[in-house]
């Protein structure tokens, strides 16, 4: 992705993102019902490599599955790019484990940027002490094979109720992940600092007594003409 796009998306919050997606009539790009295994304190931003499951049907999921070399599960762990995040299509079900500890550390040391699941992880407390963000639903401990077949690598998926595409662009903070169509990127990421900018002086006018009556959202010309003056102080 573009490195410039990266870094202004380093810096912007979910909630900002989803504000100027649904000002384009965006309204379902935040993954629902998932969170950090453990909060980062910092932004996790990169294009989608998608991993789709289906429901298990007993014959074709035994242990034995996990001897195959092109085991759609293993096989996306060691094809995702450098600087991707994978992104798991669980079907909402954390029943059982969309990955575990050894396959995350796998990800994480072929340079993944992340992995999200709209299901669980097994060893949750393992995967939250390592370096990679991990995003999921809740700790879930059987395997996979109980109730998932990994089915498609780098397909159309949907994760958590949003549609992912491959290529697309998430950006994941301490409370949730959001995903950006890959066509949008630079233009959303331009505008999300310019709000990032306004919301951080707003702040600072409400801690100082102002009322947010024509501040936020800013109706009046005054807001915007302090804005101005105040992001040229601040160097924004």
């Amino acid at each position: 992705m573009n490195p410039q796009t990266k870094e202004k998306l380093l810096q912007v919050s979910v909630a900002t993102l989803a504000t100027a997606l649904y000002k384009r009539s965006l309204r379902n790009q935040v993954i629902q019902d998932v969170r950090p295994v453990k909060r980062k304190g910092r932004n996790m931003v990169g294009p989608a490599f998608t991993l789709r499951y289906m429901p298990a049907r007993e014959d074709r999921n035994q242990v034995s599955e996990f001897r195959n070399p092109e085991h759609p599960q293993r096989k996306a762990i060691e094809t995702c790019p450098e600087g991707h995040i994978m992104v798991c299509d669980s079907r909402k079900d954390p029943r059982a484990a969309s990955a575990g500890d050894i396959l995350i550390t796998r990800l994480m040391m072929r340079g993944g940027a992340g992995i999200v699941t709209d299901g669980g992880f097994r060893d949750s407390v393992s995967i939250g002490e390592l370096d990679i963000p991990s995003y999921h639903s809740r700790p879930a401990s059987p395997t996979n094979l109980t109730h998932h077949e990994a089915i498609d690598i780098n397909v159309p998926i949907g994760c958590g109720d949003a549609p992912v595409f491959p290529g697309d662009i998430l950006v994941g903070d301490d409370d949730s992940v959001i995903v950006i169509p890959a066509h949008l990127a630079d233009e959303i990421a331009d505008e999300a600092v310019d709000m990032t900018a306004y919301e951080a002086f707003v702040v600072e006018q409400v801690k100082a007594g102002e009322t947010i009556i024509g501040l936020y959202p800013a109706t009046k010309d005054e807001s915007l003409e302090k804005f101005a003056k105040w992001r040229k102080d601040n160097n924004r």
